[in-house]
């Protein structure tokens, strides 16, 4: 049996990424906390791609995410040039 994309994320991985992102006691919704759960979704959702490489519907689901990361980026960005950069280098992304 496959693995579901909802399945991506599991549980113990979703707490520590929230654990170590979260910017007080219990944040589970600031824009560091999302981006840090949306690249891990990616990665996932690359591996995933890299096996089947025909699953056009999971390389549409990646392309939104990616998306959706990209506008939260730019929001924090806006919001807090700061958090920003260092958000990018604790992920290792480019820009």
């Amino acid at each position: 049996m496959t693995k579901k994309v909802s399945e991506i994320i599991l549980p113990e991985d979703k707490q520590k990424i929230i654990e170590e992102f979260a910017q007080k006691e219990g944040d589970t919704g600031s824009p560091e906390v999302q981006v840090a759960l949306l690249t891990h979704k990616i990665i996932k959702l690359t591996e995933h791609l890299g096996v089947n490489k025909k699953d056009n519907h999971s390389r549409r689901g990646l392309l939104k995410v990616i998306a959706k990361r990209r506008r939260i980026l730019t929001y924090l960005q806006k919001l807090d040039e700061k958090r920003y950069k260092m958000l990018i280098a604790k992920l290792g992304l480019k820009k």
